[in-house]
């Protein structure tokens, strides 16, 4: 009786197995659950009531920004206005946990059987169920984490097939959190967020260019990542320890540890050049926006220049040793060292060559600088402009190229 009772037992416990990893490598409802679970008890958590109630201000704030940024880029950002939206930190979660899907859809194509067990082995349902578990634990905990954090964001989905107009997100509680520990008003405070994030609607939407490059580099470089793996045996763990040390024996090689410290050192060739070509794209996007909004905004928030001080100083403050790990694991620490490169290119190509060489910075893939560029801003100027031009450090905004 007892080893028919233990059979049975067995077999039930293998048909749960099968089934639970039958349905992928993450459980996205659990993920989803767990997320919105920790961010709605998150302080500072507002009701779909008070986001209402303060929609209009960022309706305010959009009519302000839009014709500012039209008329300093020379460039129409139509239907912007209409596609913003106030959101609470689940809804944020609710439009980031699909850009978690994307990327865990292409590893689940790539594997295929290898994530569901065979009938009749335990030690293969137990080891998928583990896989399925950790894996939804780390996406619920990503987005947990980063929703408290994130202020603002456009949305668009460099992954997704069909290329929809991006829309900008706002998440109120998180804007007002970040106001309160400035000491600055949140009413200038999300006039600022907008603009930062509508310039970036303005690098995507009035250069198709910018979303076809990026999307092209990232889908090589998880397709590569993705066809490695698949042949991720002891030797293939022992080529990527042998391709780490030589890396760092080599010192970086012109920039290997900015591709990602020790992910970097274990990538190829063409892969480090990929990472390397997206965090260049991704360092002029952010640090134009930054440029944009401090010389934008001077226009109509009052005492621009000491909320960018206060915030530059929130962002360079020490954390605690587990804000710095998670910040590792996200990228935030790199997010926050391509504003400052960024912000520092653009800045030296005003102050070399004047609008028009800033307007030059959008004409398309060739205008991008290269990783040496980004620190010789001249260099740039000189390449992409030539060798005459000259301009003054009080440059503004220009008309961007088609």
């Amino acid at each position: 009786m007892v080893g028919t009772l233990a059979g049975l037992g067995v077999a039930y416990l293998d048909r749960r197995l099968r089934a639970a990893s039958a349905g992928g490598l993450v459980d996205w409802r659990r993920a989803e659950r767990i997320a919105i679970t920790r961010l709605r008890r998150a302080p500072g958590s507002l009701g779909p009531g008070e986001l209402r109630r303060v929609a209009p201000a960022y309706d305010e704030a959009m009519r302000r920004v839009v014709p500012a940024l039209e008329n300093a880029l020379g460039t129409h950002l139509p239907g912007v206005v209409e596609r913003h939206a106030v959101v609470d930190r689940p809804t944020w979660a609710l439009a980031n946990l699909e850009v978690f899907r994307a990327i865990y859809s292409r590893i689940e194509a790539a594997f295929g059987d290898q994530l569901t067990p065979r009938s009749g082995s335990i030690g293969s349902g137990l080891a998928a169920a583990a896989n399925r578990q950790v894996a939804t634990q780390q996406v619920a905990f990503f987005l947990g984490y980063l929703g408290t954090r994130v202020l603002g964001q456009y949305d668009i989905a460099l992954l997704s097939a069909e290329a929809h107009p991006g829309q900008l997100l706002f998440v109120e509680e998180n804007i007002r959190a970040t106001a309160a520990k400035l000491g600055v008003p949140v009413a200038d405070f999300r006039t600022w967020v907008a603009l930062h994030e509508t310039t970036h609607a303005f690098e995507f939407e009035a250069h198709p260019w910018v979303r076809a490059y990026l999307s092209e580099r990232l889908e090589r470089q998880l397709a590569s990542l993705v066809e490695e793996a698949q042949l991720l045996g002891m030797e293939g763990i022992r080529r990527l320890v042998r391709r780490w040390r030589h890396t760092r024996s080599e010192g970086g090689q012109g920039g290997a540890d900015r591709a990602g410290g020790l992910i970097g050192g274990i990538l190829t060739d063409e892969q480090r050049r990929l990472w390397r070509e997206v965090q260049v794209a991704m360092s002029l996007l952010e640090g134009f926006s930054d440029w944009v909004m401090d010389r934008v905004g001077a226009e109509f928030i009052p005492n621009v220049t000491d909320l960018r001080r206060r915030f530059e100083e929130r962002r360079g403050a020490p954390r605690p040793a587990f804000d710095r790990l998670v910040s590792r694991l996200t990228g935030m620490d790199l997010k926050i060292e391509q504003y400052r490169r960024g912000e520092r290119f653009v800045a030296g190509v005003a102050a070399v060559g004047g609008p028009t060489a800033v307007a030059r910075l959008w004409d398309g893939p060739t205008s991008l600088p290269s990783e040496l560029e980004m620190a010789d801003p001249a260099a740039w100027v000189r390449r992409v402009v030539g060798p005459d031009a000259a301009g003054t450090a009080d440059a503004g905004p220009a008309p961007a190229g088609d």
